[in-house]
């Protein structure tokens, strides 16, 4: 059995850090807070977007936009969303490990010729993919500093400018899309080409939108947008996502100290008593020895 000192600096030690993770969570739920009001805003938007654009390019023959041009995906692009920091359970190793494992089952060949390039946003996935066999483009880790619609925007406007000179041929982005603190749903999107929605009922009634200057000049505004849109909508699913996982990760930490600190206040009161009864027993020992002598 350790001895009452080790026990006693094992106790202070596992308190120190339950009161950080305790610290941390309390920090992870305030965030989190910001960054679900964010997503929970944007989503309508998006939808409804989505939608009329959908049912606007439904209504005009021959879409010229280059941004719907399906192509042979010989080079692809991978964006993979992860975050900074880490202490969020698996957070950020199962965005690496899907983004890989679509690499690996969908785009192998591509991989093998070295036709497949990677976005990192998060140091986290810039640091995983940098160090391996992977040609990762730019640094993004500064984003999470002023996340907004216009900073994620300028990543867009590389991708489309870059899909629209035919050096890539498809996007998808790999990131954790966020239902609740406790529930992250490992997504994989097609950014580029953007494809049509599909119709799940046909009996619903299109709306019949009043449109200036025209249709054709309408899509052409609207098909950047709803590029941009989707990514921003990745990139604060995956911030929202990443606060939840922390959250939840250190209010398990902080559990598990409780438990650990009643184990070790048990095994202090058992050493204490056994050195007690040590002392105890050598008193009357030492008692009887004398009266003997």
């Amino acid at each position: 059995m350790a001895n009452l000192k080790e026990v006693r600096n094992r106790i202070t030690s596992v308190t120190s850090t339950q009161q950080i993770t305790k610290a941390m969570k309390m920090v992870s739920a305030a965030k989190l807070k910001r960054a679900t009001n964010a997503i929970i805003q944007l989503r309508p938007y998006a939808t409804k977007l989505r939608e009329i654009l959908a049912q606007v390019s439904a209504s005009v023959e021959g879409n010229n936009s280059p941004f719907t041009q399906d192509r042979i995906p010989t080079k692809v692009l991978i964006i993979v969303v992860t975050s900074n920091r880490g202490l969020a359970g698996a957070f950020n190793a199962n965005a690496i490990k899907t983004a890989n494992n679509l690499i690996a089952t969908k785009y192998a060949d591509q991989f093998a010729r070295g036709d497949v390039s990677i976005i990192a946003i998060g140091k986290r996935g810039q640091d995983f993919f940098s160090k391996r066999d992977f040609k990762v483009i730019g640094n993004n880790n500064e984003l999470f500093n002023n996340l907004d619609f216009e900073n994620v925007s300028k990543i867009t406007e590389y991708v489309m400018d870059q899909f629209k000179e035919g050096n890539i041929d498809r996007v998808e982005v790999v990131y954790n899309q966020f239902r609740n603190a406790a529930v992250q749903i490992l997504t994989s999107e097609q950014i580029l080409p953007l494809l049509p929605e599909n119709k799940e009922d046909d009996n619903v009634a299109e709306l019949d939108y009043i449109i200036e200057p025209s249709k054709e000049k309408i899509i052409e505004e609207l098909i950047p947008k709803a590029i941009k849109i989707q990514l921003y909508k990745a990139v604060l699913d995956s911030h929202a996502s990443e606060h939840g996982a922390r959250m939840t990760a250190m209010d398990k930490a902080t559990e598990n100290a409780g438990d650990l600190l009643r184990q070790l206040k048990l095994s202090y009161n058992q050493a204490r008593q056994a050195a007690i009864t040590t002392e105890l027993t050598e008193i009357v020992s030492g008692a009887a020895a004398l009266s003997n002598g």
